[in-house]
């Protein structure tokens, strides 16, 4: 499966969505045999997946989504001075290109928004241009309503 998940991606062809969501599921699965993650107990955030409606489908199949966030920043120009940032900071410095980063957003738009609608009875708002600790704040209150518990942090 990872030889095909390379065949793909050493290409720079996007790699399937059904083989994507498989990786997902194996790598899921043996963070559950290592006890690294307890389903019983523990929370799932994914980041990054699912990427498209069709991957929010076949992952459906497989998990009980019970919230999305959205980290929304619609200051454009904020979010690419923010990446470019990250990008410097994380020694990514294909990423600190504008036109790379603009690309990327257009991406996303016609691509991973989509997600949202897919999922829009379940969608958490987060304004992503508050402090990070508050924005984590505000995911991990949300996270903890959700479980019927009380999170209270004083500003």
């Amino acid at each position: 499966m990872g030889q095909r998940f390379i065949e793909y991606s050493s290409k720079g062809l996007l790699v399937p969505d059904d083989l994507t969501v498989e990786l997902w599921r194996h790598s899921i699965e043996a963070q559950v045999v290592t006890a690294k993650f307890k389903p019983d107990i523990d929370a799932l955030v994914l980041d990054g997946i699912p990427r498209n409606p069709n991957q929010a489908r076949l992952m459906g199949e497989m998990i009980d989504v019970r919230q999305v966030f959205h980290l929304s920043c619609p200051n454009r120009d904020e979010l690419v001075r923010r990446l470019r940032k990250r990008a410097l900071k994380d020694n990514r410095l294909d990423d600190a290109n504008e036109t790379v980063i603009r690309q990327r957003l257009e991406t996303y738009d016609r691509e991973t928004k989509p997600v949202l609608d897919y999922y829009r009875d379940i969608v958490k708002r987060i304004d992503a241009l508050q402090p990070p600790i508050k924005v984590l704040h505000d995911i991990i209150a949300s996270i903890w309503k959700g479980r019927n518990g009380t999170l209270t942090f004083h500003d």
